[in-house]
């Protein structure tokens, strides 16, 4: 609602008034982003010192103007100081997060290999030592980079200088960052009567190009907030993005939880990683003797399905591009080609499937992470040990498992993982993963790795067998893995650190003696009745009729060889059980023919066999008799 005309405001003109605004900030962070891209001011920035030698503030709009990289909106445009602080603190966050990529891209470039293909060893170590925080970091990260440079070597006969020379100017994300302002330009307030809803109050043009104080109006905004808010918790302002003709809000709040210790657990969940199985994951006891029990058999979360339908899009994804790629070099950048009109409904579709693509992932990283973190609830677990894969290298399991491995949100998951973890104060700590799915869970065998349980002879990578006759645990490969995931874990509690960048618990390294005692002992169950025959059963007096037996006799049943029918629903008005059901069947249950077997019930129609008949509809075959019994479905 405007609040200085009283009129209510449809979806689409707020979408607009905050499409304006928008554009304000983003055309004042272009401006910044492109005096300051380069080396030294991004250096400036990251120092932390501004000239005098003082500590720059922690808010990005504070440090650009303690450094006096100031912006103005267009000529003839009038702002207050709060739109120019949104300008000013999503610029500074992008020159921050530039710093980090400077490093990594320098550091490759340095250590430039003589084969960017393939790393040797030696190489792979100066680089990673060339790289800030590169002993820990992803080798994905590292390939991607070399393949950019190398592809900068391509076309321009030579290495980059930097990563402002490799990168243009990045783009500027159109939102409105409400948290650098101030009461004089948004509010937000909780409904006393309805904690779910909130009131947020903002500063608004009313003309895309507003001349005066005239031209900005309070614009009142009810948002409903969903309910895993709680009640207690304080609201802060929100940032404003928009997705068609609807504004969103992305809500910050914060609300007291319970702090996670690094120490002392004696419950884990441990999480293993899978291909079609996305996690695999158990609960092991820590007990005082120092023994490891395993609580349960373990479960699984099944994401196959939604992992077929992102390989799907990311197949159509690569077409599209492929074919605008096509198009580009047929209309030379001409934009009075024929093709060019294909081109433009291209690139349109190309977005569409990239944001399937994408709330695919958002939905299948917090389905995953909410899955987990229920496990741990459930199983009364104080930290969770999540298998270290960020160095994994998808390769040895064929192009389509490759690609598909790689496509996995592992990073999305684990992230959200942690931040569900911390309303319920649950630690989750990163484990490595070396020797997890190739020593036994029990005693530290290495495991014979087959095809499958009822081939133990085919040697393959999901069904384990341990060789050690003492112990001869099998079972699936990820089940041992998550056994072992979380008794290193607990054996490992000491080791646990802090890692400094993202603030999160990591064991760094595996030490043998701690991981001898890393054992699963094998739970024996005693507390099973035996349920042995030792003598004739004990006549038991029955305390009431036979059930279900009518007090009337059965009515006179149809006319046919079959006579009177009994109680039930066994129809008996007919000489033989009608082969699918008269073949009426609502649906189509024909399989699809596969070479080498063709059923002759299939073939005609009835069913995927000739012994799989579908049910014969009730009012077909049961006479509607009155009864006191009462139905017995």
């Amino acid at each position: 609602m405007d609040e200085k005309t009283g009129e209510a405001l449809p979806s689409a003109v707020l979408a607009e008034r905050v499409g304006w605004c928008t554009d304000l900030v983003a055309g004042m962070v272009s401006t910044l982003l492109c005096e300051h891209w380069n080396a030294t001011d991004v250096d400036v920035l990251a120092s932390g010192m501004d000239a005098g030698g003082r500590k720059l503030p922690s808010n990005a709009w504070m440090a650009l103007r303690r450094l006096g990289w100031t912006v103005s909106a267009p000529e003839g445009v009038k702002v207050n100081d709060r739109i120019v602080r949104m300008a000013q603190e999503s610029a500074g966050r992008a020159l921050r997060s530039a710093k980090w990529r400077a490093g990594l891209v320098f550091g490759v470039l340095v250590t430039w290999p003589a084969d960017p293909l393939g790393r040797t060893p030696a190489e792979w170590d100066a680089v990673r030592e060339a790289v800030p925080g590169g002993e820990h970091l992803p080798s994905s990260v590292i390939k991607a980079r070399t393949r950019q440079s190398a592809g900068f070597l391509k076309s321009n006969g030579r290495l980059p200088v930097d990563v402002f020379e490799l990168e243009g100017v990045p783009r500027v994300a159109r939102m409105l960052l409400l948290s650098a302002c101030d009461g004089q330009q948004a509010t937000i307030e909780r409904d006393e009567a309805d904690p779910l809803r909130a009131l947020l109050r903002l500063q608004l043009p009313t003309r895309p190009d507003p001349k005066g104080y005239r031209d900005w109006a309070w614009v009142a905004c009810p948002i409903t907030l969903p309910p895993t808010v709680p009640a207690s918790a304080v609201l802060h302002l929100p940032a404003l993005r928009i997705t068609g003709v609807t504004v969103q809000a992305d809500m910050a709040y914060t609300h007291a939880v319970p702090k996670a210790q690094r120490t002392a657990h004696t419950v884990a969940l441990g999480v293993d990683w899978g291909l079609n199985t996305l996690l695999s994951a158990g609960a092991v006891r820590l007990h005082q003797d120092g023994r490891i029990t395993a609580l349960g058999q373990g479960v699984q979360f099944r994401a196959a399905g939604v992992l077929a339908k992102q390989h799907r899009l990311r197949r159509l994804s690569e077409h599209l591009h492929a074919k605008a790629d096509q198009y580009v070099r047929l209309t030379g950048g001409s934009d009075h080609h024929e093709l060019t009109p294909k081109l433009d409904v291209l690139r349109i579709e190309t977005g569409f499937v990239s944001d399937r693509r994408s709330n695919l992932n958002d939905a299948l990283s917090w389905a995953a992470a909410r899955w987990a973190i229920d496990q741990a609830v459930a199983a009364g677990a104080t930290v969770v040990c999540l298998e270290d894969l960020r160095s994994m290298e998808a390769k040895g399991m064929g192009r389509t498992h490759n690609t598909r491995l790689s496509q996995q949100v592992r990073g999305q998951i684990a992230d959200r993982m942690r931040h569900l973890a911390a309303e319920v104060g649950i630690a989750v700590v990163t484990v490595p993963a070396k020797n997890t799915s190739k020593l036994c869970p029990q005693c530290l065998a290495p495991l014979r790795h087959r095809k499958a349980p009822d081939r133990p002879a085919v040697s393959g990578w999901k069904w384990a067998i341990c060789p050690n006759q003492t112990c001869g645990w099998q079972g699936d490969r990820d089940q041992g893995a998550w056994r072992r995931i979380a008794a290193r874990g607990l054996t490992h509690q000491a080791r646990t650190v802090i890692d400094r960048p993202g603030g999160t618990m990591v064991i760094r390294s595996v030490v043998d003696k701690l991981e001898a005692a890393a054992e699963v002992s094998p739970t024996t169950e005693t507390n099973r009745k035996d349920r042995s025959k030792t003598g004739p059963t004990r006549h038991h007096k029955a305390t009431r009729p036979a059930p279900r037996r009518r007090r009337a006799p059965s009515p006179a049943g149809p006319c046919g060889p079959a006579g009177k029918r009994p109680e039930g629903h066994a129809p008996t008005g007919r000489t033989r059980l009608p082969r699918a059901a008269h073949r009426h069947q609502g649906v189509t249950t024909t399989s699809t023919p596969t070479p080498g077997h063709r059923p002759r019930g299939a073939a005609l129609g009835a069913g995927f066999h000739l012994h799989a008949h579908a049910s014969p509809p009730r009012w077909e075959t049961i006479p509607e008799t009155q009864s006191d019994s009462g139905s017995l479905s």
